[in-house]
């Protein structure tokens, strides 16, 4: 079975548990944060995922560090049983797959803007007011700062990106010049 189709089984089941449980969210942010810490923690990670360590460590390991997390029951029994069906190495790709059903069943885009300087709280939903019509869903945005741009923003939403940056408008500008 390849990659995604195992990330997409796993998330799907643990988005059907979570709209039961009414938290989409609460899952996804634990998912999230244990995902995180084995980014972290390397050796954890590797730990976790040998197939030299007895599973009986491993558990018990991660029940002390899930305790210590204090994540909901569902999300300790997810991981444990991702432990248990040696998916844990899949935990990336289940987290995004997580977050990309959640958010579809929640009906909920989310947008990467990266600016030239840092955008205060009204202008963040300014944009995300301006671009609800346009996908007809809820906008959760992201923001970046990249000084490089010189002005205005780049907006990746849906995989397309939109640059109404000041460098790509000059570079465009510079591009005419020097073809004729």
């Amino acid at each position: 079975m390849s990659v995604s189709a195992i990330s997409r089984r796993y998330a799907k089941a643990l988005v059907q548990l979570a709209a039961e449980q009414n938290q989409l969210e609460g899952f996804g942010a634990e998912l999230e944060r244990f995902s995180a810490l084995l980014a972290e923690q390397e050796r954890l990670r590797l730990f976790l995922e040998s197939p030299t360590f007895p599973l009986e460590r491993k558990s018990a390991i991660l029940a002390d560090l899930l305790a210590k997390l204090q994540l909901s029951p569902t999300t300790e029994k997810f991981l444990g049983l991702l432990l248990e069906k040696d998916r844990l190495q899949y935990l990336q790709q289940i987290n995004a797959e997580y977050r990309r059903q959640a958010d579809e069943l929640a009906g909920v885009v989310r947008a990467r803007i990266t600016a030239a300087a840092e955008l205060d709280d009204a202008q963040c939903r300014a944009i995300a007011q301006s671009l609800k019509p346009q996908t007809g869903k809820e906008i959760k945005l992201t923001v970046a700062v990249d000084p490089a741009l010189i002005g205005g923003l780049q907006t990746e939403i849906g995989g397309r990106l939109f640059d109404g940056s000041l460098r790509t408008q000059l570079k465009r500008i510079e591009d005419t010049l020097t073809k004729r």
